[in-house]
């Protein structure tokens, strides 16, 4: 901000397009944060209606995973729905390929999970047809690289029975999201993306469902 308003009697810039800069940066600057507060503070999305509204099995036979890149804010809530059933977690964040400063941040502060484990994003190491539900919560966009997502997404529809299902939560790259995000939404991917990946990854099955209009939960099998 003090660059641009020392700028602009450096250049002797048009008023207009000064004050036009200037409200664009505090637009970008707070906006985001008035979304995320809005979508992860008081939208109700960490009380997990959403979730239970699902109705899914809950016995001591099913078998679930959370899988995360790096931030874990749901496993204890996922296990609190989900009391019966064994949840596992895994972390397939991977410092030379999952650059994103936010994580590295996050990694610091985050509560870990009993039993989390470190795995490659190309390999989940059970057996094939072994679970019921895998739960993706805003992770999987950390995965750039779309050869890489469709092999961390065979991997998930492997391991899934028959059954089972992907339940991954996102904001895409959409009107809404660039709205909240401005520039920052180029960080997310567009749910055409997102389909596409699931279906080259063998996925018969792909719904979408709204919470806010800035989140978006996909349930496929």
């Amino acid at each position: 901000m003090a660059m641009i308003i020392v700028s602009q009697y450096i250049l002797n810039w048009n008023k207009d397009l000064f004050w036009l800069v200037i409200c664009g940066f505090i637009y970008g600057l707070i906006m985001p944060l008035i979304v995320s507060a809005y979508v992860y503070d008081f939208s109700g999305f960490y009380n997990f209606d959403w979730l239970k509204k699902m109705n899914l099995e809950d016995t001591e036979q099913n078998f679930n995973l959370n899988i995360n890149a790096g931030f874990d804010e749901t496993s204890y809530i996922i296990k609190d729905i989900l009391p019966q059933s064994k949840l596992q977690v895994y972390d397939f964040y991977n410092a030379k390929q999952h650059t994103e400063p936010a994580i590295i941040r996050a990694r610091k502060v985050s509560l870990v999970y009993p039993n989390t484990q470190q795995i490659a994003s190309n390999k989940i190491p059970l057996e094939d047809n072994s679970v019921d539900n895998i739960f993706l919560m805003s992770a999987i966009h950390e995965i750039r690289k779309h050869e890489e997502k469709i092999k961390f997404l065979k991997e998930c529809r492997r391991v899934c029975k028959p059954n089972g299902n992907v339940i991954m939560v996102e904001h895409l790259r959409d009107f809404p999201n660039f709205f909240a995000f401005t520039i920052g939404f180029t960080h997310f991917f567009s749910k055409k993306t997102w389909e596409v990946a699931f279906k080259e990854a063998r996925f018969a099955s792909i719904n979408e469902s709204k919470f806010t209009p800035f989140m978006s939960i996909f349930n496929c099998s």
